[in-house]
């Protein structure tokens, strides 16, 4: 943890990786979460309720069987990370195009049952979340400014369109689950896991 803040990193990570850098539109749900506004007009989220919430999920989180969390990225940026931070726990992924049905219909290979859905973005992963709205999964989300949090239960205020702010938030938030595992410490999840690998190649 960063002594002198009292957040899980130190301040400046969360800056350099652009954790809090929303977008020029702001949805009315996200106004608790945002901070101000700089001076090319994007809405600055607040990293201590960013901070605060990763703890609240990762403890969250870990009431589940880690087989049967399903995490969703159809975001280009966001595959890569989430799917090493399904592994990194032990759940499932579903990266790129989720293909519908795949929690619906149970006739298709892609069929999943699982327990809590993880969406990397409302928007982008609208079809993941309208079928886990439809059979009644708790949906953790990653959401920026100008996400609408209507099906959304457990909100993580974060940048979810930059591949450093993804790579960060994921590795984050992989080290937080393991830890209260008690299957790691800061020091052997910084030492085994080089934030650069999380980050998105293309």
């Amino acid at each position: 943890m960063s002594e002198e803040t009292g957040l899980l990193i130190p301040l400046e990570l969360y800056e350099e990786s652009g954790v809090n850098i929303g977008t020029k539109q702001k949805s009315a749900d996200m106004s608790r979460f945002i901070d101000t506004v700089n001076s090319d007009g994007l809405y600055l989220l607040n990293l201590n309720q960013t901070d605060n919430r990763i703890r609240i999920i990762a403890s969250f989180l870990n009431q589940y069987d880690p087989s049967q969390i399903m995490v969703v990225s159809a975001r280009q940026y966001g595959q890569r990370p989430a799917r090493m931070f399904a592994e990194a726990i032990g759940a499932n992924s579903a990266v790129g195009r989720f293909i519908p049905g795949s929690l619906t219909n149970p006739a298709l290979r892609s069929y999943k049952e699982p327990d809590i859905l993880f969406v990397t973005d409302p928007a982008s992963d609208q079809q993941s979340l309208r079928e886990a709205v439809n059979t009644g999964l708790p949906i953790v989300g990653l959401v920026d400014a100008n996400n609408k949090l209507r099906n959304v239960d457990v909100a993580l205020p974060a940048n979810n369109k930059s591949r450093h702010s993804l790579a960060l938030i994921y590795w984050l938030l992989s080290r937080e689950v393991l830890k209260l595992r008690g299957q790691t410490t800061d020091e052997e999840w910084a030492e085994a896991n080089d934030l650069e690998d999380w980050k998105s190649t293309f």
